[in-house]
């Protein structure tokens, strides 16, 4: 059984080793690609090797993140005994080479006989400039993505087996996607959805499988916000009200989805237009699966999946404040979105004549190949700008040429000091020179936060000029209510102090 298994999806393997290797092409340079977020991430799986402890650098608990991709860091650096930064590579490789065999598998699953469909599936998926961008990161979606398919796999094997150790499989591994990323309660939400309407059981037996199925998929999450409440006083740490509204996050779903397509850059209305139309498309594709059913489980599962996540984006960033809607935030339904789209090109009736079937297959052949090979393109074009530089972010070669950080290298006593020291980057800080003691200025949007900050007798300020986040008090907010000394200055940047004038 192992053999005809492994020949049946030999393509995929192939096309995962494909993957691996392309990681690896991207991020030879200067390593993996390292953002602020990232370094949290770094950090606490740094402190559950070193410390057993569930901190980010600064020593405070890192709740603005769930703890499942930290944890999951921190034991591959507690079993290898290599830090992340070394193994990122690596490790984002085989995440990604292990998403490609996993989508292959489920495309087989449904398109047994569809080999062309299945090879052009499979291209879509290892250019995508949105999988290709997370997969060359440190990022949770590393992770996320990949366990979203297993999430497929055990639901579909309570489907098909109807027992209650299958349930509480599936609800597990609900539960542990929660924690990887918060927007795991998509996840949480498809099988929900999916239990909801399986009129193939009683609907008393149905809900009692739901009340099982969210006790146990909610309880990590429930876990960790507590946990994160009782340290902090926050459920998922500071969150602002966002600033953008529903038409305009709708806007930037369609630009992300058209970016797929390799469409050009469209105006608002057009934006909003194609968000609006894949939402419709989605809708109706979900109904017709849970009426009809006769589309294979996994495709409902995806197609379930793709509504609920894409939703939740467009919803949960009009009313709380996270960066805009881009390829790294829609990447986790990207595989989804296309099996939902497309699983009806295999499915055309089979009495249909051959002359008519590649009447619609050629031209749709056509159109994918073209777009793929603009995508080849998007992807060797990064790669030739990234070949020489790096990744963008704190590995790509500017900061080896940064005065200020190798000052701040080459003069730790800077760091030995009673004074407390503040940045508008903390995290580059503690990336290049592994202090732990700078503070992250105030938020703007936290009055008591910036009324402690300006009460503070003495401060030094560590001033990164190319990462100046609007988000936090600017310098120059800080110069129009204190007298900042120049203490050094550097072409990226500069260091000063401030002392309370004397009376």
């Amino acid at each position: 059984m192992l053999a005809p298994s492994f020949v049946k999806h030999i393509d995929s393997s192939i096309a995962a080793i494909i993957g691996f290797v392309v990681v690896y092409l991207f991020t030879r340079h200067s390593g993996v690609g390292v953002s602020p977020d990232a370094i949290m991430y770094i950090s606490t799986a740094r402190n559950i090797h070193d410390h057993g402890t569930l901190n980010f650098f600064n020593n405070q608990p890192i709740v603005d993140f769930p703890l499942g991709y930290p944890i999951f860091l921190g034991i591959i650096y507690l079993i290898t005994g290599v830090d992340p930064i070394m193994t990122g590579t690596a490790l984002d490789g085989i995440l990604f080479g292990t998403l490609i065999l996993l989508s292959g598998i489920i495309i087989q699953a449904y398109a047994p006989k569809a080999i062309i469909y299945k090879w052009l599936m499979l291209a879509a998926i290892l250019l995508s400039q949105a999988l290709l961008q997370v997969y060359t990161y440190l990022w949770s979606e590393t992770l996320f993505t990949v366990w979203i398919l297993v999430f497929f796999f055990a639901f579909n094997n309570y489907l098909d087996k109807r027992t209650v150790s299958a349930l509480i499989l599936a609800a597990f591994v609900a539960a542990i996607s929660a924690v990887i990323r918060y927007a795991g309660v998509t996840v949480i939400a498809t099988g929900g959805l999916i239990l909801l309407f399986d009129d193939a059981i009683p609907l008393r037996k149905r809900w009692k499988a739901i009340i099982i199925y969210s006790i146990i998929s909610c309880s990590l999450l429930i876990a960790n916000l507590v946990r994160n409440r009782i340290l902090s006083g926050n459920s998922t740490g500071p969150r602002e009200k966002s600033i953008t509204g529903f038409a305009d996050n709708l806007s930037y779903f369609g630009a992300t989805i058209a970016n797929w397509l390799t469409l050009p850059e469209l105006l608002k209305p057009a934006n909003i237009i194609t968000a609006a139309a894949v939402f419709i498309i989605l809708f109706a594709l979900l109904i017709y699966l849970l009426i009809k059913r006769k589309a294979n489980k996994l495709v409902t599962l995806a197609t379930a999946f793709a509504v609920v996540y894409g939703l939740f984006i467009v919803v949960s960033s009009t009313f709380s404040r996270y960066e805009q809607i881009n390829n790294r935030l829609l990447s986790p339904m990207y595989i989804s979105l296309f099996i939902a789209l497309t699983w009806w090109i295999i499915s055309v009736p089979v009495s249909w004549k051959p002359l008519l079937k590649w009447a619609l297959y050629l031209p749709l052949i056509a159109i994918i190949l073209w777009t793929e090979f603009r995508l080849y393109q998007i992807d060797y074009q990064r790669y030739d700008d990234q070949y020489d530089y790096g990744m963008p972010g704190y590995t790509d070669d500017s900061w080896k040429e940064s005065g200020m950080i190798n000052y701040l290298k080459s003069h730790r006593q800077f760091f030995k000091t009673d004074v407390p020291i503040y940045s508008d980057a903390y995290e580059a800080v503690y990336f290049f020179t592994g202090e732990r003691t700078v503070k992250l200025l105030p938020h703007v949007y936290f009055d008591n936060d910036i009324d402690q900050f300006y009460q503070l007798p003495h401060y030094y300020l560590i001033w990164f000029k190319d990462l100046a986040n609007p988000e936090l008090i600017g310098l120059k907010d800080i110069r129009q209510k204190q007298n900042l000394k120049l203490v050094m200055h550097f072409n990226d940047g500069d260091i000063y102090q401030y002392d309370v004038p004397e009376r």
